[in-house]
């Protein structure tokens, strides 16, 4: 038992970021300010707005760090373009009256850090009464669509509507800044100006293919875009024509986001069949700031060491090796996660996302 409460690690006094999903989740649409990470949340309740909106006439308080004018900076774009082969009219309409964006500016420079409490941000943003109630809805309303997705992808209906859930709010929030305006203002400001340059280039893409129109093609302010809120390089790798009608819509097509959803997660390592985690009652001793978040051991090991389900009974030894996992910011909760809470995690990284979507889809089903 020692070796489980010795280690010296305490990774999970990191401060949580508020990502692009969080910020999204916790300010419902507000401008739908979302920043890149995985992929944008709406919520059932809302956190401060991470960026005050400037007063009319007020000067910007970030100016751009660019240094060419952007007009010319989009001249370059399109010269580059056209290289690559993208029409000059997909590249005309794209850029078509497109200034700064400087909220967009504004909400790079000022991504919020995390001071939500996990039990917070569990209750009232992730698995809120009302989400869990419309998961259940969505999930029975689109059974059938869902159980042909996970026969072609093998991937858990419950969490695929979660996913969907916490990005968008099943569909209503997909975001409502222009994706090439945004990108390009984030491309042309400078402070992270490759990254968002390969996704303008990405989101051309995605244009010149006709899977969208360009005034249809909304999302977060960092350009997370439709119903999974993809970056557009993401959609490029794992979006998918689930309908067959030769596009690839996770905008206003259903069956593609979700199909896209359970195609990231198949991609990522998802295991069919295996539990995401289970809270769990530790040990007379366990204490926190102790605990050993690294080591996977087999479940029959936690359960020699003291550790009981959360409902206060025996762990179930017949699952997967585990490990121990704490949220961020929390009061004393404590999981044992299974390797599909890591490929939950792989969508968005912080660790309360990963817990909060799986409490939510065994929730939903």
């Amino acid at each position: 038992m020692q070796v489980v409460f010795a280690s010296a690690r305490s990774a999970w006094h990191l401060t949580v970021m508020i990502t692009r999903r969080i910020l999204l989740a916790a300010a419902p649409l507000a401008g739908c300010a979302a920043s890149p990470s995985n992929n944008a949340p709406a919520a059932t309740a809302a956190l401060p707005a991470p960026v005050p909106a400037a007063s009319p006439g007020a000067e910007p308080e970030y100016l751009p760090v660019a240094s060419v004018p952007f007009d010319r900076f989009v001249e370059g774009v399109k010269t580059e373009g056209r290289r690559r082969g993208l029409s000059q009219n997909v590249l005309n309409t794209a850029f078509a009256g497109i200034r700064p964006n400087q909220r967009v500016i504004q909400l790079d420079r000022r991504q919020a850090e995390g001071g939500m409490a996990w039990e917070e941000y569990r209750d009232r943003i992730m698995v809120s009464p009302t989400r869990v109630q419309n998961g259940r809805r969505n999930y029975t309303e689109n059974a059938a669509l869902l159980r042909r997705i996970e026969q072609r992808f093998s991937v858990s209906p419950s969490v695929i509507v979660a996913i969907w859930g916490v990005e968008t709010n099943f569909g209503g929030n997909t975001g409502g800044f222009k994706v090439v305006e945004a990108l390009a203002t984030l491309a042309w400001e400078g402070r992270r100006a490759s990254y968002f340059r390969n996704e303008l280039f990405a989101a051309l893409k995605i244009l010149d293919e006709g899977h969208i129109r360009n005034d249809r093609m909304a999302g977060s302010w960092a350009g997370a875009m439709g119903q999974p809120q993809f970056m557009p390089s993401n959609f490029d790798r794992f979006a998918v024509d689930f309908d067959g009608d030769g596009r690839r819509d996770i905008w206003d097509d259903k069956a593609d986001a979700l199909a896209s959803i359970a195609n990231y997660f198949n991609r990522n390592g998802w295991r069919a069949g295996e539990p995401w985690g289970l809270e769990v009652i530790p040990p007379s001793g366990f204490t926190l700031d102790g605990a050993d978040t690294q080591t996977r051991r087999p479940m029959r090991d936690f359960a020699r060491m003291g550790f009981r389900a959360g409902n206060g009974g025996p762990l179930p030894t017949d699952r997967p090796e585990a490990q121990i996992v704490l949220p961020s910011r929390g009061a004393g909760q404590v999981f044992l996660g299974h390797h599909n809470l890591r490929v939950i995690r792989r969508y968005n990284s912080p660790v309360n996302y990963g817990l909060a979507v799986g409490l939510l889809s065994d929730r939903v089903a």
